[in-house]
């Protein structure tokens, strides 16, 4: 437990988390983080699709877009239902082993950590995810986010 070891911090619940992503609560106002879970992979954001895109396997960055562009538009694709996600409107996609209090702020020895913008309205999310290998080389995850019905 990464906390105070008496009760679990944001760190150990997004952690915690089993499903290929799932939404966690922050904070006592019932603040949420999406949290793209299973495995560390370098991640993105296709607005267009509102969907996070996981390198999971790939040779080239072109060879991954492909397979995720494949996966998207392939209707037999099976999905993972993760559960839902509240957002109160842009959120930003960050390493989960960061404080958000600390982004921005450049680090004693240099640099910054790691954070993109993720440009998303307000709103109910439905969450679902797949892992899925697409020909020989290229193994993408996919979190897409799916309006709610109200």
């Amino acid at each position: 437990m990464a906390g105070d070891a008496t009760s679990p911090d944001n760190y150990d619940r997004a952690c915690a988390v089993d499903d290929l992503a799932g939404a966690i609560s922050i904070n006592e106002q019932g603040a949420q983080a999406l949290v793209l879970a299973d495995e560390p992979a370098t991640s993105c954001y296709l607005p267009q699709h509102r969907t996070f895109l996981r390198w999971l396997a790939a040779e080239t960055e072109a060879g991954l877009s492909a397979a995720a562009d494949a996966v998207l538009a392939d209707p037999t694709t099976v999905w993972e239902e993760c559960g839902s996600w509240v957002s109160d409107g842009p959120a930003v996609l960050m390493d989960s082993a960061e404080a958000g209090s600390d982004l921005g702020i450049e680090y004693p020895g240099g640099g910054m950590p790691a954070e993109a913008s993720v440009p998303l309205p307000a709103g109910r999310w439905r969450v679902r995810a797949t892992q899925t290998k697409v020909g020989e080389e290229n193994w993408v995850g996919l979190v897409q986010l799916v309006a709610a019905e109200s």
